[in-house]
């Protein structure tokens, strides 16, 4: 109980500086339990749990995360299920929908609360991964004592937030161990690998939002391989991935609006008859393509003359 107090001691002592240690992310978040939340760090407290009614709606609300999610948690367990950790996916308000775990370590994580229909806030549970990661809309890695509450500090945990086609907060994923030899660099090496599978999810986010679209990777500062735009067949952006918006300077209203792909890369232009004649070369050559290049069968796809596609071959240096 002596490392309880001393624990307790150390988040209010730490919470009313002003030095710079005090203004780290860790700290602005005792703060907000304290100040916001009028939690204390010596409380015995466990994370909320819903009703299975509220449970099931919950589920029914983030479906889609759900699905698009699965593969990348059984990829994760596969990897670290066995290893003493414990896999979560919540939606944006904390709530745990769906967990990973081995059966042998299944008590531990229910005691801790670590488990489906659990609410992991700021709110609830004090500092911790997923609640934090939620509340500053980034990445985070709680390392035992960075929790708020007393009883947390032999957890770590490391989270990453997931956002939907619109780039706007969907849930986060989260992995936890209990594990007396976890230390900081082993965190590190989770919190990389919880940050990549949250993309993959994003990822598969987005491409369910717009099937049957084409999908266009955005030149972007730092290279990034999920500012991807959602394109629909006559060039017009149906979606934009958040990378893909803060790239481009894209939001909701611009893309409702109905932007063309060209422009929002930046694309040269030419003049509106150059457009139409680049758009009718360009549809000459898929079907001459579909055709293996044979004039006679494109023309007839196509339901003109052999002799009038041939003069529109001409007319834009197809020949």
């Amino acid at each position: 109980m002596h490392e309880h107090s001393a624990h307790a001691e150390h988040v209010y002592t730490c919470a009313q500086r002003n030095s710079a240690a005090a203004s780290s992310p860790i700290v602005a978040s005792w703060r907000r339990c304290m100040t916001m939340h009028q939690l204390a760090p010596e409380e015995e407290r466990e994370p909320l749990r819903l009703t299975q009614q509220e449970f099931n709606a919950a589920r029914e609300r983030s479906s889609q995360l759900i699905t698009d999610a699965a593969d990348e948690l059984d990829r994760l367990f596969t990897t670290f299920g066995k290893a003493g950790c414990c896999l979560l996916l919540t939606d944006h308000t904390g709530i745990a929908l769906e967990r990973r775990g081995a059966a042998c370590d299944d008590k531990e994580f229910h005691d801790l609360g670590l488990w489906t229909g659990t609410v992991w806030t700021e709110a609830s549970i004090g500092t911790n991964g997923i609640g934090t990661a939620l509340a500053d809309e980034r990445a985070v890695a709680i390392f035992r004592d960075q929790h708020f509450f007393c009883s947390n500090i032999g957890l770590s945990c490391t989270t990453a937030p997931i956002r939907d086609h619109r780039g706007q907060l969907a849930g986060a994923l989260d992995i936890s161990t209990c594990r007396d030899d976890a230390n900081e660099m082993t965190l590190a090496i989770l919190s990389q690998t919880v940050r990549e599978a949250a993309m993959r999810i994003e990822l598969n986010l987005f491409r369910s939002a717009f099937p049957g679209a084409r999908f266009v990777m955005v030149p972007s500062a730092g290279g990034s391989a999920h500012a991807l735009l959602a394109v629909d067949r006559h060039d017009l952006v149906l979606g934009a991935t958040r990378a893909a918006r803060l790239a481009l300077k894209l939001d909701d209203r611009r893309i409702a609006a109905g932007i063309p792909a060209a422009d929002a890369l930046n694309e040269s232009r030419g003049s509106q008859e150059e457009e139409i004649a680049e758009a009718e070369k360009a549809a000459l050559l898929r079907a001459l393509s579909r055709s293996n290049g044979n004039v006679s069968q494109t023309a007839l796809a196509l339901g003109i003359s052999r002799a009038t596609l041939h003069r529109k071959m001409k007319k834009l240096e197809l020949h």
